[in-house]
């Protein structure tokens, strides 16, 4: 079983001349799983966490924008990795310094997925927008630090990519748009499709590891089940997973693993890591004391049944103890599960990348 403990690891890469080399930064793209802040600086309402009381359990209680009660995974992978205690967001441009681009930035936003129908509904950055931020911050990275030290830092950074979430809830699930022409296949394929262009172009920047997160269990996230308890001919009024949207999210992960093998011979020198999320997730759903949880079907914010983001505030009561919780509010984890996640993805996923 995955400890609660933050593993530390002392992680190297082997370059071409034997010399052993750090894994140098953690650049992050993607939605609300990974966003640390970036929201806070767009235009967009509702896919906002800059208020109480997300990050009550955050260093000075302060709402970063992190849809959790604390931190979120990659802040604890950029620590295993000795680079930084936090991951800030880019747009945070007051913040964020140079030599913090030179260790790991994420560019990530709430909202986020590869279906333009996705964002034309959130407001959120596209992928595509955070791919030219990257290369924007590249630029600057070479000013800074000159274009040697810049390229050498890229090509020994780890790209973490976690999106695809909101595409399925979104358009699939609870406003069916694409599914009256789709099927979860198909569906599955044409999102991929639209992610492996945002690798490729990362590729084309000079990225050569990268850690791509699969889809969670998404029928087990409280605000499906409450859609799900409701709904006719399935669990009248009972809190339990959708096992259907379940089946899709595993159909998705196993299109996605298939893809990153393509890449990976078709790109030798690179590194394409699957990032398993569902099944740690779905562990901690399914054996929740194993990791010192009780509640696992609802948030801890408000009723936990519908509650995120804006609906998400200081007018609704909050669980006395975050931690003994799966998820923070309908939607995404707490810091507690967010630590396991990191957990696993340090030890499954960075070694595939040395």
């Amino acid at each position: 079983m995955i400890s609660l403990i933050l593993i530390i690891l002392v992680t190297t890469i082997t370059t071409t001349s034997g010399a052993s080399q750090p894994i140098t930064a953690l650049y992050v793209f993607g939605d609300s799983t990974v966003d640390p802040g970036n929201n806070d600086y767009i235009p967009t309402a509702l896919f906002r966490a800059n208020h109480q009381p997300y990050g009550e359990d955050f260093p000075g209680r302060v709402s970063t924008g992190r849809f959790s009660d604390g931190r979120i995974a990659p802040d604890y992978v950029a620590g295993s990795l000795g680079l930084k205690e936090l991951i800030p967001a880019y747009l945070d441009r007051r913040s964020v310094t140079d030599q913090d681009l030179l260790t790991g930035v994420s560019f990530a936003s709430a909202g986020s997925g590869l279906d333009d129908l996705t964002v034309d509904f959130t407001h959120a950055i596209n992928p595509t927008v955070q791919v030219t931020n990257f290369h924007e911050a590249l630029r600057r990275m070479e000013r800074f630090a000159g274009r040697n030290k810049t390229s050498w830092t890229v090509e020994n950074a780890m790209f973490l990519i976690s999106v695809g979430s909101n595409d399925m809830l979104i358009n699939y699930f609870d406003i069916p748009t694409r599914a009256l022409a789709n099927s979860p296949s198909s569906y599955s394929e044409f999102l991929i499709s639209r992610l492996r262009l945002i690798i490729q172009s990362l590729h084309n920047l000079g990225a050569r590891r990268f850690a791509v997160a699969g889809l969670a269990p998404l029928g087990c996230l409280p605000i499906q089940v409450s859609v799900g308890s409701i709904i006719p001919s399935m669990h009248w009024f009972q809190r339990v997973c959708v096992d259907q949207q379940n089946s899709d999210a595993v159909l998705y992960n196993y299109i996605l693993q298939s893809v990153l093998n393509q890449l990976q011979s078709q790109h030798p020198n690179a590194r394409f890591v699957y990032a398993d999320i569902y099944n740690p997730l779905a562990d901690m759903i399914n054996h929740p004391q194993t990791y010192g949880f009780q509640t696992t079907l609802e948030g801890c914010c408000g009723t936990g049944i519908l509650e995120s983001g804006s609906l998400c505030n200081t007018a609704v009561p909050t669980c006395p103890n975050p931690s003994t919780y799966v998820f923070w509010d309908s939607i995404h984890p707490t810091q507690a599960a967010h630590h396991v996640l990191a957990n696993a993805l340090v030890t499954n996923v960075i070694p595939k990348l040395l």
